[in-house]
């Protein structure tokens, strides 16, 4: 290679390989907006999934055809959202009663499972005295829950026409906040969907969905409505809006006593749902629910043919394209079962909430199929106080009773699961096979196709060695920005893998980290995998940082699996330079790239040597303890059924690996004791293969130590 050294003004590097880091410098219009490039990537696989359960209901021509299907449905979500708890008493008491003009409200607590409360306000007509028609009222993302005055408008019309009307608060909730600190008096991780998505990444770590809790929730809150004199057991409805809508869609496909269901605001289509917000909050997400042929339409044609109205509206965030695709497939449905009476979609135009349209087409709608006649009119009526609506004597579940959380029940759940791990690690030679195996299944990693070959994108001369730019092809259409730091002088040499947590560019300046192993006669190829460096994800008002997470694991895959593939594709790159020893290639990784790296050193045994610095000493940690704070994108759904960090650390032996710093659940350093509670098997397998560190050490010698005979 030639390289001219030019005499002149001194050279403003920009290592930005698809983007200028300039906004008025050049830019690849094949490779612009990077930060979506992974986002497209975890699209494009979910839409792959979809595509199949598309062409399988598109050839359904027969009621036989459509039973079958439905069938398939319920095994499926019986798989995604179980096991189902058993039916516990659920203890309920009335904590008081307010009389109102046309009607009393009975103030209600009760357990879904065994000490797990649920708070909520029955709504009885005035007057009513033979068994009628009964409504689960079930809320969207508000603090307030049904106490908020948006809420209250439908509850109250409905109870006005006759209805009795069962309000109840979701997690995260009214008086059932997850993570309530009694000395704030608010959440410690945010907003109701901060809450739902906190807990819902610890259920996802065991291979379970928070949706369950939601859905069983509304099963029992039913359980509690048949045992009522007022309720005829065979005429119940559910609806809510957005996250009302989410609940009320499961729960009309899971229970089978719900005769109509109305729900508003969140049904599209989870392709439209993909190009548009993305995934939403932890409850939104099925866990592998694509990956076994379930979109939005299933909850609803899994029904068919009760009666179900899909109430929309024309600006709503939830895509009105989705919702319209998605009610022709349902309508479809329910004309080849024979009752396409029994199916509608309303819309009216507005953005994402309730009009007073579309709740008088609901209103209308549970007139007709509950067998209340009456005017769908609606009125207003007055509201009443938050403190009024208020059950409990504190106002928080949590501190009026000794309550369960979600986080609480899944560390108790995820106990025989750790333990079974525990267990098998007692035979090594069987166990780790195995480790290596779930860990490919259940990240997603895939081992790299063909190469393709990478773009060159220039180069920076300094002193003694250059910076070279190149676009290493990754997984499907993306592209794993590199930069490859080499010295001039002519040979072959060994190769490091350097990828950190921040980015390319950290420790890629002059005189940095980087410049002292290619000045000890390293290649260095610094790659940003997807969702760091130049290609992380902007993160748009109303979205979370546990969206990838999400979309990756509905697809079966990982960030993390994905991220190890593309570590693997940078090594293939190394190996097919004429300046590298092929097989003399190691890696190190800073930060939450951790996790990503070590799966792929346990999967490829081309990577000679692995050093880990600030990375996450392991997953269980986050199950078992309440709060904590990691990048999603290094955790993999599933993880804690079959294998743990450590496992992975184990298979690498006898090749050498070195772990600095080990990060807690919290991104505190690691003391000695949870190293050992946590790699104390690893520690004595490996002997001295693995070299662990509680403080900073130079990172050369580190390096000196693995490659060391």
């Amino acid at each position: 290679m030639l390289t001219l050294n030019v005499v002149g003004p001194p050279v403003v590097e920009d290592l930005n390989v698809l983007d200028s880091g300039n906004p008025n410098g050049p830019t690849w219009i094949d490779w612009s907006d990077p930060g979506l490039m992974l986002v497209h990537h975890l699209n494009d696989m979910t839409r792959e999934c979809l595509a199949s359960r598309e062409d399988e209901v598109g050839k359904l021509k027969t009621a036989e055809e459509w039973k079958a299907r439905q069938l398939k449905v319920r095994q499926t979500l019986d798989q995604i959202l179980g096991p189902w708890p058993d039916r516990s008493p659920l203890n309920p008491r009335v904590t008081g009663t307010l009389q109102k003009d046309g009607y009393r409200v009975e103030k209600i607590v009760f357990e879904s499972m065994p000490n797990f409360y649920v708070t909520g306000a029955l709504f009885i007509p005035e007057g009513h005295k033979e068994p009628g028609p009964a409504i689960l009222k079930v809320i969207g993302h508000s603090a307030q829950a049904f106490r908020r005055d948006l809420y209250q408008n439908v509850i109250l019309n409905l109870v006005h026409k006759g209805f009795v009307v069962f309000a109840i608060d979701p997690l995260g909730q009214g008086e059932r906040l997850q993570y309530f600190d009694p000395k704030t008096g608010k959440s410690t991780v945010g907003s109701a969907t901060r809450e739902h998505s906190h807990a819902g990444v610890q259920c996802f770590l065991t291979g379970r969905s928070i949706a369950r809790y939601f859905i069983w929730d509304g099963i029992r809150a039913i359980d509690y409505l048949t045992t009522r004199p007022e309720v005829d057991p065979n005429r119940i409805g559910v609806t809510g809006l957005s996250g009302g809508g989410t609940q009320s869609s499961y729960i009309g496909a899971v229970d089978e006593r719900v005769l109509a269901v109305a729900p508003t605001g969140f049904i599209t289509s989870i392709s439209r749902l993909l190009g548009s917000i993305g995934p939403q909050d932890a409850e939104q997400v099925f866990y592998h629910g694509p990956m076994l042929g379930i979109d939005h339409a299933d909850l609803l044609e899994v029904r068919a043919p009760k009666p179900t109205l899909q109430v929309t509206t024309t600006r709503d965030f939830f895509s009105i394209q989705g919702a319209r695709e998605t009610a022709a497939e349902v309508h479809r449905a329910f004309q080849i079962l024979g009752h396409p009476e029994r199916f509608d979609q309303v819309e009216d135009d507005f953005g994402h909430g309730f009009t007073k349209q579309n709740n008088e087409s609901t209103y209308e709608f549970f007139q007709t199929f509950l067998e209340l006649p009456g005017d769908a009119e609606e009125q207003p009526h007055p509201f009443l106080t938050e403190a009024e609506l208020t059950v409990t004597e504190t106002g928080q579940v949590s501190t009026a009773f000794e309550s369960e959380n979600v986080f609480s029940i899944n560390r108790r759940e995820a106990k025989p699961l750790l333990e079974r791990l525990e267990e098998s690690r007692r035979d090594l030679d069987q166990h780790l096979p195995q480790v290596l195996s779930e860990a490919t299944r259940l990240s997603g990693y895939r081992n790299p196709e063909a190469a393709v070959a990478p773009v060159f994108r220039g180069q920076y001369q300094r002193e003694g060695y250059r910076v070279e730019k190149w676009g290493v092809p990754g997984e499907g259409e993306t592209i794993i920005p590199t930069l490859v730091f080499a010295p001039d002088e002519p040979g072959t040499r060994p190769a490091i893998i350097y990828v950190h947590g921040e980015g390319k560019t950290t420790d890629a300046a002059a005189g940095g980290k980087i410049e002292e192993l290619v000045r000890r006669g390293y290649v260095v190829a610094a790659p940003d995998l997807l969702g760091y460096g130049e290609t992380t994800y902007k993160f748009r008002q109303g979205h979370s940082p546990v969206q990838p997470f999400f979309n990756a694991l509905m697809s079966g895959r990982s960030v993390a699996g994905i991220n190890a593939g593309d570590a693997v594709r940078v090594m293939n790159f190394l190996q097919n330079r004429d300046d590298v020893k092929p097989d003399q290639i190691g890696a190190i990784a800073i930060g939450d790239v951790g996790p990503a790296l070590l799966h792929a050193t346990a999967m490829e045994q081309q990577i000679q040597w692995l050093v880990l610095v600030d990375s996450l000493l392991d997953y269980q940690s986050i199950v078992n303890h309440e709060l904590y704070d990691v990048n999603a994108n290094s955790l993999v759904a599933g993880a804690l059924t079959a294998y743990d960090l450590p496992d992975l650390l184990a298979s690498i032996t006898p090749r050498r690996v070195a772990v600095v710093q080990l990060r807690t659940h919290q991104q505190e350093t690691a003391t000695s004791n949870q190293i050992a509670s946590s790699l104390g098997f690893v520690q004595q397998h490996a002997k001295d293969r693995l070299r662990v560190e509680t403080e900073a050490t130079d990172l050369l010698e580190l390096v000196q130590w693995c490659v060391a005979p």
